[in-house]
């Protein structure tokens, strides 16, 4: 098969991905292979070929947005079949017996493997995966929609869940790449009142079509403060910002996996009872609920349509905010 390969990171602009002739994975006991169609590139994987986040494996192949096809079961498989459409995302396999696997709190496993980061991922024309991560893609959805929502989306509703979000909250987005877009159109179909706060002309005009009631940048506050708040920019100096858009008793979730140094900031920017929340990884719960909704919802991801060889090209235009929406690799 082919692959993009990550041998030692770079800078995306380095280009540090090598275009390679792999052996086709073998499934192992409970796993099944799956022939990629479509994966989504992620910030994430941006962070992953920069080395911003440790990289324990390498080499290894990025991507963990994935849809494809089930065309090799290993043993001991009971709940796949061959031909079933499936993706694969960021969670690839947790032990099951650790205290936060007992607490159903999978995504805080300690010993947690995660697709793209510390086992191969779908920058390639296959990939394996333990039968029991794998998630149902609901027949609607195509397979350039699904890829983004398995962790843009998906990641996205557990920011919300974080956030305690409520139909008809007022809440505040600050960034509006990838996953923002997505949430967004979970906030409409609530009820919600949209605020958003992002840099780039490209990602205001989305805002707007959307439907947010107001965008502007950091540098300004909408008028009213929000009820809950979620910050997807992976910019530490966000955070006070966001502080002071959320009212008394509301919620600021911060989305990314990584994010640049937060600055100090005065006590009164979380007194009465503002609450700050971290967002880590997803659990297959979230997965499911999600992608029910998005078929339920007609959520839609605005995809840009790179070939898996141009992978490169999809994540230098991630770096320089220059996506409208969601980049996905064509892959078969």
């Amino acid at each position: 098969m082919r692959a993009q390969v990550l041998h030692a990171p770079n800078r995306a602009e380095q280009r540090p991905l090598a275009w390679e002739d792999r052996p086709i994975p073998t499934p192992g006991d409970g796993e099944a292979r799956v022939r990629v169609h479509t994966c989504g590139c992620c910030r994430t994987d941006l962070h992953v070929i920069e080395g911003d986040l440790e990289l324990p494996v390498l080499p290894i192949i990025p991507g963990h947005q994935v849809v494809g096809t089930v065309d090799a079961l290993g043993e001991g498989c009971t709940r796949l079949r061959l031909g079933d459409r499936v993706g694969v995302a960021w969670l690839h396999q947790t032990c099951g017996v650790c205290p936060y696997c007992r607490r159903g709190e999978e995504n805080l496993c300690e010993r947690a493997r995660f697709t793209g980061w510390t086992a191969d991922g779908g920058y390639a024309e296959a990939l394996t995966v333990p039968e029991g991560f794998a998630i149902r893609v609901p027949d609607r959805l195509s397979d350039l929609e699904a890829a983004p929502l398995l962790c843009a989306g998906v990641i996205g509703y557990r920011a919300l869940r974080r956030a305690e979000v409520q139909p008809g909250d007022r809440v505040g987005l600050m960034g509006f790449g990838a996953s923002a877009h997505l949430v967004m159109q979970v906030l409409t179909y609530w009820g919600c009142d949209v605020v958003v706060l992002t840099r780039g002309e490209r990602h205001h005009d989305l805002a707007r079509e959307l439907g947010a009631s107001w965008v502007g940048d950091a540098s300004e506050l909408p008028p009213g403060a929000c009820d809950r708040v979620v910050v997807f920019a992976p910019a530490g100096e966000l955070v006070p910002v966001a502080l002071q858009l959320v009212r008394p008793g509301g919620v600021v979730s911060l989305a990314g996996i990584h994010m640049s140094p937060i600055p100090t900031f005065d006590y009164s920017l979380l007194w009465r009872e503002r609450t700050l929340r971290s967002v880590a990884n997803m659990t297959r719960r979230d997965a499911d609920e999600f992608m029910a909704l998005a078929a339920e919802a007609g959520i839609r991801a605005e995809v840009e349509r790179y070939a898996l060889e141009d992978a490169a090209d999809a994540l230098i235009a991630i770096a320089h905010d220059d996506i409208r929406g969601a980049a996905v690799l064509a892959v078969a």
